[in-house]
């Protein structure tokens, strides 16, 4: 027999919000009429769940965090369609700040089995994949997407509607105006990369094989003294057929903002991310 959910006294839990088996809500915490908390999650003592908030399986939030709050954006309307929406076994840690989406029926989202360490900070539309870790203090503008596995490190600012891919490592304490490709590590203000993230692509379980086609790769695209779009293309000719430098070639061809450059390149993304004349 399921186990019932255990509700403090303390808390509150309006009308309307559904308490899967096995939820725990601690002391203080608020759960709003439109909050779905799946089963066995645990939420901690002056939790806010605010507005449209939907938690998977096993989640866990910590105390005094707050998830679904109004967006930090100007063009937001009240009573919009929007919220948060989280998978399972994702933590959520002590004063994390998560704000519900801005544009009409969409949520701000956050995959399964993520981490996001104290006091870090996700912004409205934002798209964060499965098996993410935010560190302490880093902060996601509107609209950013970070894709599966990647790491973002503490302090860190990442520009609105930035990419992070795949594996990718962010260093702390960086500034992020640039996309950063899949399994690529990047640092600095403004961040450059750096090299690429073998100790992620290995503990993720990507083979030798993988890894060696993925050195080969940052070697052309960071070391040929190729343009972006150029570089792109040699990539595609010759190591295009292994689907982990297919998914290089596709995130470098689907970037708006440009890509992060090599240390010490001058980057003119900024005035013309799709140039295939400028060399960084």
């Amino acid at each position: 027999m399921p186990e019932p959910a255990r509700i403090h006294p303390t808390a509150i839990v309006e009308p309307g919000a559904e308490i899967a088996a096995g939820v725990v809500v601690g002391p203080y915490s608020l759960i709003g009429p439109l909050v779905t908390l799946g089963p066995g999650s645990e939420i901690g003592a002056h939790v806010v769940l605010d507005g449209r908030v939907r938690l998977g399986a096993r989640c866990r939030v910590g105390h005094g965090a707050l998830i679904g709050g109004v967006p930090q954006d100007l063009k937001f309307r009240e009573g919009l369609p929007v919220g948060v929406s989280v998978g399972d076994d994702t933590v959520i840690r002590e004063y994390v700040t998560v704000h519900r989406a801005t544009h009409e029926g969409r949520d701000t989202r956050i995959g399964s089995r993520c981490l996001l360490m104290v006091s870090s900070h996700v912004a409205h539309d934002c798209v964060v994949g499965d098996e993410v870790i935010i560190i302490n203090y880093a902060g996601l503008t509107g609209h950013v997407t970070v894709e599966d596995r990647a790491t973002i490190g503490g302090l860190t600012g990442i520009h609105p509607f930035t990419r992070i891919g795949t594996y990718a490592y962010v260093g702390g304490c960086a500034k992020v105006t640039q996309d950063v490709p899949p399994f690529v590590m990047a640092d600095g203000i403004p961040a450059t990369a750096r090299g690429v993230n073998e100790i992620g692509m290995r503990r993720g379980g990507v083979d030798g094989e993988g890894r060696r086609q993925v050195r080969a790769a940052f070697r052309i695209l960071y070391r040929s003294g190729l343009a972006p779009a150029a570089a792109a293309a040699r990539l595609k000719a010759e190591l295009g057929g292994h689907p982990l430098v297919a998914r290089l070639v596709d995130f470098i061809e689907g970037s708006k903002r440009g890509i992060v450059p090599p240390p010490g390149a001058t980057n003119a993304a900024t005035e013309d991310a799709n140039s295939e004349e400028r060399v960084w």
